[in-house]
């Protein structure tokens, strides 16, 4: 092999190994190398005899170096491939497709717009879970607005406001600017003024049934073509409140023979009789529709990027019209499908949870049966746990469904680490322990010597679970304690060592003493548990993540005083297995 020929192979060759190296994050292969230096050089294939020898003390080479090496001497010999590895590990590291067109706006601003009729149930969580994502990859801004215009059919609970805040702060994400829609209302009557002085709106008494006519047939509203001081006229008296509920809205005029009946000249402002529930709403009457508000609104927010659900497509045509007539430019558009929750038998509906709560089926937003984000708080489920689960979701027009085990699987990965370990018993059936030591030491977590262990007292006797109780003269395995033999209805240790259980002989059971285990009531999606704790569970703070071993995570809510001696009950909220 002629030295240039030599050269160029040595040169290509350590191209290809210092992007195998760095790809895989670990040697580079000469095989791996061969095939991609071969097919694209092919007038290096003559010399396929000779090549792999010119190739391996490359490889070599190439695999003594430190990782930043590699990095800087492929920048250097193939600054491009360089460049297409950090994209690909760019495109891996990120769940979320890219938004379109970012690189054309100063600043990505994105905006979640619930109405605040009650706190978020699950399916909530998807919004601000993608938008707070796609606010870190852009460091761009989170926008909450409150649409809250529609103070009848989405009558706005005055509680909401700060629950869904809180729900937000939950998930992890703190809005840049929080916007309430009924606080704006004076700047949606100057923009329909705008509207109607830019040949945009007119005033229509017709009722809902003569315009539906009307528009399926593709007929002008006899009042389309009034004079726009007499849309003025009208307008002004709307907002002055001369009209009943039904006696005038403000159409967008638009194209009445459009193929899309339900973009034809679609209500911008109607007349709602039904005060708002703030007060510094409350005297307004004349209210603009979501699709009039909303659009003016992401407008003058700034909003560059819309995400929202793909039965609202026609949202996007109707408010285009508006933008048409102001000459502005409607935000990019992202449209995905909707989000199912498995694991419930209760609907993702805001009205529907909120009528089993008054009707007592449900003891509150955050009861474990009800699919809500404040049932997931109580229950010890972290926010960021919810945040991956929904951003792997991804924006898919299909409806997609989340499983709340994988929900659950992402959360332990965060709380086992941290989680000490606890025995609790339910319905404990009573043994009396015969010659064993006088306590149990189990870890206090398996992972984490350093921690120590527990000390839990036997006292003569302990509570196991029915399920628990070997046939007599069987063992079992109490865990931390050591192994025991049932025999005339009692354990009588043995002194076998932890072999046992390795080999596959005796079952391992958790426990707590007969006297001196704590009351607690565990709360759980299919009703409450009651049993036995350690007595260490006392030393527990509120707000505090166990694992009840064998059982799962939970919760504390409440530790009560003095459980042991005056039967109070403590209270725990399950997470998941």
């Amino acid at each position: 092999m002629e030295d240039e020929l030599r050269e160029r192979v040595e040169r290509e060759a350590e191209a290809h190994a210092l992007f195998n190296a760095l790809k895989h994050d670990g040697d580079a292969d000469v095989g791996a190398v061969m095939g991609p230096l071969m097919g694209e050089n092919p007038d290096f294939r003559p010399h396929g005899d000779t090549v792999p020898g010119v190739v391996a003390p490359v490889v070599q080479r190439v695999n003594e170096m430190e990782t930043a090496e590699k990095r800087a001497r492929l920048e250097e010999l193939a600054p491009e491939r360089l460049a297409e590895l950090d994209a690909d590990e760019e495109r891996e590291e990120h769940t979320l497709p890219d938004l379109p067109n970012a690189e054309a706006y100063d600043e990505v601003r994105m905006r979640a717009a619930p109405n605040p009729t009650g706190p978020w149930h699950i399916g909530h969580a998807r919004m601000p879970a993608v938008i707070g994502t796609y606010k870190e990859r852009y460091d761009g801004a989170f926008v909450v607005r409150f649409d809250d215009t529609d103070p009848e059919t989405k009558r706005p609970d005055l509680d909401a406001y700060d629950a869904i805040l809180d729900d937000i702060a939950y998930l992890g994400f703190e809005p840049d600017e929080v916007v309430k829609a009924s606080d704006r209302v004076e700047t949606y009557y100057e923009y329909a003024r705008d509207l109607i002085d830019a040949g945009g709106a007119y005033t229509c008494s017709c009722s809902g049934a003569e315009f539906s006519d009307l528009k399926n047939a593709g007929e002008a509203c006899p009042h389309r073509d009034k004079p726009v001081e007499e849309t003025h006229e009208e307008f002004d008296a709307m907002v002055a409140g001369e009209y009943a509920s039904g006696g005038m809205v403000l159409r967008v005029r638009t194209d009445i023979e459009h193929k899309n009946p339900a973009l034809r000249d679609w209500v911008a402002f109607r007349i709602v009789d039904t005060p708002h529930p703030r007060e510094e709403a409350s005297t307004y009457r004349c209210w603009p529709m979501l699709d009039f508000q909303s659009g003016v609104d992401d407008h003058l927010l700034g909003i560059t990027h819309i995400i929202r659900g793909i039965d609202l497509q026609d949202s996007a045509k109707r408010q285009q019209f508006v933008y048409d007539y102001f000459g502005w430019d409607y935000p990019e558009v992202i449209h995905w499908g909707h989000v199912n929750v498995d694991a419930y038998d209760v609907k993702l509906s805001t009205s529907t949870l909120k009528a089993q709560i008054d009707a007592g089926e449900l003891d509150g937003w955050d009861d474990p049966r009800a699919p809500t984000l404040g049932s997931l708080r109580r229950r010890g489920i972290r926010g960021d746990a919810v945040v991956e689960a929904m951003v792997e979701l991804g924006t898919s027009t299909s409806n997609v469904d989340l499983s709340m085990s994988s929900l659950y699987a992402k959360n332990r990965e965060l709380v086992d680490d941290t989680s000490d370990r606890c025995f609790f018993v339910r319905d404990g059936v009573e043994k009396a322990v015969v010659a064993g030591p006088e306590a149990g030491e189990p870890p206090v977590h398996p992972d984490h010597e350093e921690r120590g262990r527990r000390h839990i007292p036997v006292a003569g006797a302990v509570l196991v679970e029915p399920d628990d109780v070997p046939p007599n003269g069987e063992r079992v395995w109490l865990k931390g304690y050591g192994c025991v033999r049932h025999i005339r209805d009692a354990f009588e240790f043995t002194g076998d060592d932890i072999d046992v259980v390795r080999e596959g002989d005796v079952d391992v059971v958790h426990w707590v003493p007969a006297d001196g285990s704590l009351p607690v009531r565990m709360r759980t999606m299919d009703g409450d548990v009651t049993g036995q704790a350690e007595p260490g569970f006392a030393d527990t703070d509120v707000d505090e993540v166990l694992q009840f071993e064998r059982i799962g995570f939970v919760r504390v809510d409440e530790v009560a005083e003095d459980g042991a001696t005056s039967g109070d009950e403590s209270l725990v909220y399950f997470a998941h297995p």
